[in-house]
């Protein structure tokens, strides 16, 4: 079931410090698959898709201009 709990900011900073510091040592040749696992990971722990779907949508915005929101555009065939 998913929590409707959210993170102070001193929980948010350690949060970002972690990331910052995994990232790091996954190094430039490994942070994008690192990224994938754990958000695959956070997928998971979270129990249902649909606040993930969201949260990728919210972490989308501002990102370029050019970039359309996620589902609009998509060059994927079916």
């Amino acid at each position: 079931m998913p929590s409707d709990t959210h993170l102070s900011i001193d929980g948010l900073e350690t949060v970002y410090d972690a990331l910052a510091q995994a990232i790091d040592t996954a190094g430039p040749d490994k942070a994008q698959l690192f990224l994938v696992k754990l958000a695959l990971l956070n997928a998971n722990a979270m129990g249902d898709a649909a606040p993930f779907l969201a949260n990728v949508d919210i972490a989308l915005q501002d990102l370029s201009p050019s970039s359309p929101p996620s589902g609009e555009g998509s060059t994927m065939a079916g």
